[in-house]
C-alpha cells in the first residue's frame, strides 16, 4: 500500500526517548580515541552527571547530553568518566589489568567478548 499524502497523525510515532541509548555495553573493552588508553566499561549514565565544577575543568567539554561511561583504565589504578563521542570499540581483547576489575566483574566471556558484571554496585556520583 502506497500513501500519496502524509500518514494520518495517529499513524505517526514520535521519537519518545529524550536521549540516545548507550552504544557501549557494561563489561565491554573500549579504547579512548584521543588518549588511546584501553578500558572496561563498568557503568554508564544516559547524560553527564558530573557537577559543573568538574565539567568545566574538563579541557574538551564534550556535550553533556550523550551517554557517559565510568571506565577502569587498563594497566593502572585509574578510573575515569568519558563521553561516548570519544570512545570506540577495541579490537585488542586481551584481559584488562586493573585492581578493581575483579571487584565488579567475574570473568571475560569469550563468546561475547564482554566481562560478566557481578552484583557489586558502582558508587556513581
Amino acid at each position: 500500500m502506497k500513501f500519496e499524502e502524509p500518514l494520518p497523525e495517529h499513524y505517526q510515532i514520535d521519537d519518545y526517548l529524550p536521549f540516545e541509548l548507550p552504544k557501549f555495553k557494561i563489561g565491554q573493552i573500549i579504547r579512548h580515541k584521543r588518549y588511546r588508553y584501553r578500558a572496561i566499561v563498568v557503568d554508564f549514565d544516559i547524560v553527564c552527571r558530573a557537577d559543573e565544577e568538574w565539567y568545566f575543568s574538563n579541557q574538551t567539554r564534550p556535550q553533556r547530553e550523550q551517554p557517559w561511561y565510568h571506565l577502569l583504565v587498563d594497566g593502572s589504578h585509574a578510573t575515569t568518566y568519558a563521553a561516548e563521542e570519544y570512545l570506540m570499540t577495541e579490537k585488542d581483547l586481551h584481559p584488562i589489568e586493573h585492581p578493581l576489575a575483579s571487584e565488579y566483574f567475574d570473568n571475560l566471556t569469550e563468546e561475547t567478548s564482554l566481562y560478566a558484571r557481578n552484583d557489586t554496585i558502582w558508587p556513581g556520583w
